[in-house]
């Protein structure tokens, strides 16, 4: 018997009205470049409401590698949810 992963989409279609603006383009570059050399630990921290989900989103499109997300809880689980839907409204979250 031969069992078969799905294939992760070819593409992560991020759509969003925003752009990435202030420090989140930098860190974007830095993180991306990190994932491709190899980095296993990255950090990346900000102020509540600082754009952290949206800079990771845009990290992931592109990688272009599924991801998981941990959360620390069911609330803060079901908002990450909620947001990485409406960004990649064609990708399976």
């Amino acid at each position: 018997m031969i069992i078969t992963r799905p294939r992760a989409p070819a593409d992560f279609d991020l759509q969003s009205e925003f752009s990435p603006a202030g420090d989140q383009p930098t860190a974007i570059k830095e993180l991306v470049e990190g994932i491709q050399n190899g980095e296993r630990d990255q950090v990346l921290l900000g102020v509540t409401g600082s754009g952290k989900t949206f800079t990771a989103a845009h990290v992931i499109r592109q990688i272009k590698r599924p991801t998981l997300i941990l959360a620390p809880n069911k609330t803060l689980a079901a908002q990450l949810y909620g947001e990485m839907k409406s960004l990649f409204p064609d990708n399976a979250v």
